[in-house]
């Protein structure tokens, strides 16, 4: 099987790339060497992850190393525009701001890291008194619009969508002038996201896969999945990792690869992210395909909540007329609670 899948564009793109959401300064430079080193060609990124400038330094290092051997145009570099960017005017600024911290002439795919604005001009987190993110109502058209101009100066060769809902991407479409080339969203086996990637394939969209392992580290893990076994303890899944000689992590990677699904699985240790792309000499068979997508429970393991005391627990920016998760099922009911 190939290690790579096309773009609309006719573009490479590789199907598994290193993912650095919730990598440690520190770490995740060292992260990025180990992964190229190991193999891998694409990285994910995001201004919002706070690790760009980090990630430059890294890269790089490795394009100087003559023992690494890569050049620039065998790299997918991945980043993402903040919510608190989302201001037409804004747009190429902080472009122009994710390409000098990563040391980089152009970037790969930028992508719009969710549909909901935040207030502008302050914090990446501007809050209300009552601690619910303050948003900025402008329409995720008009971001995408001036993203669009980007592609046509020659700052990012793709570019594309990151949480948005179905009907937010059929909006998308009905209204751009440059076609999505990809469309990252959470994706696991608890949450397969069948019907949003049956679209994305009819629409030549390439869906990508963040938190595909269960991402039981991301700080909302243990109120989202309280009922849930850890995917990486789950027992139907450690007996395919057995019968395959495989780890489960492995296993959960391939069936994202199976389905057409480009994964980005994070980590920091060398052993377990060259372990990660090593998953292009196996392939699962039907009925254990069949077994994990029966895992599917529909349900969002990432999911930013408040703590409101008596009130319990609420989603942070459920207020957000664009937030894309209210109405989709995937959202725990009791979170659902409006600002």
């Amino acid at each position: 099987m190939s290690t790579t899948t096309k773009l609309r564009s006719g573009a490479s793109i590789p199907l598994v790339g290193l993912g650095t959401w919730k990598s440690s300064p520190g770490d995740v430079g060292t992260a990025v060497r180990a992964a190229v080193t190991a193999g891998y060609r694409h990285i994910d990124t995001a201004y919002g992850y706070g690790n760009e400038k980090e990630i430059g330094h890294a890269l790089v290092d490795l394009l100087k190393d003559p023992q690494v051997g890569i050049t620039r145009n065998q790299l997918f570099v991945t980043t993402k525009l903040w919510n608190s960017h989302h201001q037409p005017a804004d747009v190429k600024t902080y472009c122009k701001e994710s390409l000098s911290n990563l040391q980089c002439d152009y970037i790969d795919l930028y992508l719009m890291h969710w549909p909901h604005g935040f207030k502008g001009g302050g914090p990446m987190f501007p809050r209300t008194p009552e601690g619910f993110i303050e948003g900025d109502d402008i329409d995720y058209l008009d971001t995408y619009k001036a993203m669009e101009e980007l592609v046509d100066e020659g700052l990012c060769k793709h570019i594309g969508v990151s949480n948005f809902n179905l009907q937010q991407m059929k909006r998308l479409l009905d209204n751009c002038r440059i076609h999505p080339s990809a469309l990252q969203v959470e994706c696991h086996p608890y949450l397969n996201q069948s019907d949003l990637l049956a679209f994305c394939q009819s629409q030549g969209i390439a869906l990508e896969a963040y938190s595909p392992l269960g991402s039981s580290d991301n700080p909302w893990a243990e109120i989202c999945s309280k009922q849930l076994t850890p995917l990486l303890s789950h027992p139907e899944l450690e007996k395919i990792a057995g019968k395959l000689g495989k780890t489960v992590a492995q296993v959960l990677i391939r069936f994202h690869v199976q389905r057409g699904v480009i994964v980005l699985p994070k980590s920091v240790r060398a052993e377990r992210i060259a372990e990660n792309l090593n998953v292009f000499d196996f392939s699962i068979d039907d009925v254990d395909m069949a077994t994990i997508v029966g895992l599917n429970r529909n349900q969002r393991l990432v999911i930013p909540i408040l703590d409101k005391g008596d009130a319990g627990l609420v989603v942070r920016d459920i207020g957000h007329k664009h937030y894309p998760f209210k109405d989709d099922g995937t959202t725990p009911v009791a979170l659902l609670t409006k600002q």
